[in-house]
């Protein structure tokens, strides 16, 4: 509601209602909303509002999979090389798609993060031996890492495509009218379920992997469905949204000081808060200094990058 009503073109609350009343079947209210005011609502303000909570609740989910699933609590949606694959991708379709660049950004992210993961998957079981999910972390540091110096080199020799680039890289919530948000509904829909049903299987698998495999569980198995699953939703999100940092992190986390770190109750509390605070961010990057608008991967790192310090203290004896 408050994103519906907040922003340059300020809606009346009462209004937003009655227009949302309207919309259902069988009812019918007058809004008193003007034709401008209605096409604000629908095609920009409750699209951006939904979209921002997709984002959110698929990086939140996203987060807390992963880092149960790697047992390390400063993991994130990230961890794989997601985020260097995907900017990769979408450097490649600014610099070689010409007028069609924008058109071609959104596949070509989604793509390039799966590419990255995959790879960083098949180098970490190829020389894993019995630290897998170690040798998993620090083989999606080094595609990163290649990801990131592919994209160096592509930014550099086409330097005329920086500020296209940098704008999709610090993230961004802009939307054109619903597309995007059908766009990523399925993708969301497939991660946050799959993802619930191993909800007591990550709690199983905080005791390790030889005590797990005693209790009937295939780590081996269970990691790769889940790092699939995660890794699908959050490369689907960042393909439309840039590059948000610290919401998969700092939103477990918060959760976990909270109610514990039973994953019944952090999974779907993840996904409810890490949609909310995104839905506050772009609040916050719409408003901040307008009528210009911050990237809203300003706001979530000035925000979380404090947070994340208070969690490495607070867990130091933990790491």
């Amino acid at each position: 509601m408050v994103s519906a009503t907040v922003g340059a073109a300020g809606l009346p609350v009462s209004a937003v209602v009655s227009a949302l009343l309207d919309a259902l079947p069988g009812v019918r209210v007058d809004s008193g909303l003007t034709t401008s005011q209605e096409a604000i609502l629908w095609s920009i303000r409750l699209p951006r509002a939904v979209l921002s909570m997709l984002v959110g609740a698929a990086l939140g989910m996203a987060g807390a999979a992963y880092q149960g699933v790697f047992r390390n609590p400063l993991a994130d949606p990230y961890l794989l090389g997601v985020s260097s694959g995907a900017g990769l991708g979408a450097t490649l379709a600014i610099v070689v798609g010409g007028a069609m660049g924008s058109a071609m950004v959104p596949p070509a992210a989604f793509v390039g993060g799966m590419i990255a993961v995959m790879a960083t998957y098949t180098l970490g079981r190829s020389v894993g031996g019995g630290r897998t999910e170690v040798v998993i972390i620090l083989a999606g540091v080094a595609v990163a890492a290649f990801a990131s110096a592919i994209q160096t080199f592509f930014m550099q020799r086409n330097d005329e495509t920086l500020r296209q680039v940098y704008s999709w890289m610090l993230g961004r919530l802009t939307t054109s009218g619903w597309s995007e948000v059908l766009t990523v509904l399925p993708y969301v829909l497939v991660s946050v379920a799959v993802i619930a049903l191993f909800r007591r299987t990550l709690d199983v698998m905080a005791v390790g992997d030889v005590e797990a495999s005693t209790l009937g569980i295939a780590p081996a198995r269970v990691r790769l469905v889940l790092i699939s699953v995660a890794t699908l939703g959050t490369a689907a999100v960042v393909s439309v949204s840039g590059l948000i940092g610290f919401v998969g992190i700092v939103i477990p986390h918060a959760v976990r000081m909270v109610i514990g770190p039973g994953h019944r109750l952090l999974l779907p509390l993840s996904l409810l808060v890490g949609a909310s605070f995104l839905v506050l961010a772009d609040i916050v990057a719409r408003t901040a200094v307008s009528p210009a608008e911050l990237p809203i991967g300003v706001v979530t790192a000035a925000i979380g990058a404090p947070f994340f310090l208070f969690v490495l203290r607070r867990s130091r004896g933990l790491i």
